[in-house]
């Protein structure tokens, strides 16, 4: 095989193509590990019930107090484009646990770099009142920085997101599933 400049394979072989693929597929590793970072919730693989599924079909809120539940709700919002939702949301959770204040100020950074700034690719929808309160609360940030802000992302999520959650094929599938076991 012939190398193209810096002993690169030349850009149309099979070889660039996969290398271009592999460093993507890395830097999208990175972003998920970062993620992971940031939503440090224990995220168990434990199958819900029927039980869960239709507590669920009832309340938002129980939908969120479970492990199992949000997993589930975020890969509906996956297949909406809408995943930094739950990821803004699952973020502001783990600031909340934080007490050290060099901790606390380091994930509020990386919270406000990744779903607040305009410039995020995975910027949510907020307010300008409430991105005002951010501005300000950032000046000393604390682990309710963003209280306003996730509160008003869980509302949407509630409000929007949820009636066509029930609605998926993602929920209905396994409701069904469950049903005929």
């Amino acid at each position: 095989m012939t190398s193209g400049p810096g002993g690169r394979p030349p850009q149309g072989s099979k070889h660039w193509l996969f290398k271009c693929l592999a460093v993507k597929s890395s830097n999208t590793q990175q972003e998920r590990s970062k993620d992971a970072r940031l939503s440090n919730l224990q995220e168990k693989d434990e199958p819900p019930t029927l039980e869960d599924l239709k507590v669920w079909g009832e309340s938002f809120e129980k939908l969120m107090k479970t492990t199992a539940g949000r997993k589930l709700f975020r890969e509906f919002l996956r297949s909406e484009y809408s995943e930094e939702n739950m990821l803004f949301w699952l973020a502001c959770e783990e600031l909340k646990t934080e007490n050290n204040p060099e901790l606390v100020e380091e994930k509020a950074r990386l919270i406000y770099e990744d779903y607040i700034s305009i410039l995020s690719p995975k910027e949510v929808s907020l307010d300008s009142r409430v991105r005002e309160v951010i501005n300000r609360n950032m000046v000393e940030p604390t682990p309710h920085t963003f209280d306003e802000a996730q509160l008003q992302i869980f509302t949407l999520m509630h409000r929007d997101s949820y009636p066509r959650f029930l609605n998926s094929q993602i929920y209905k599938r396994l409701l069904q599933q469950y049903q005929s076991t």
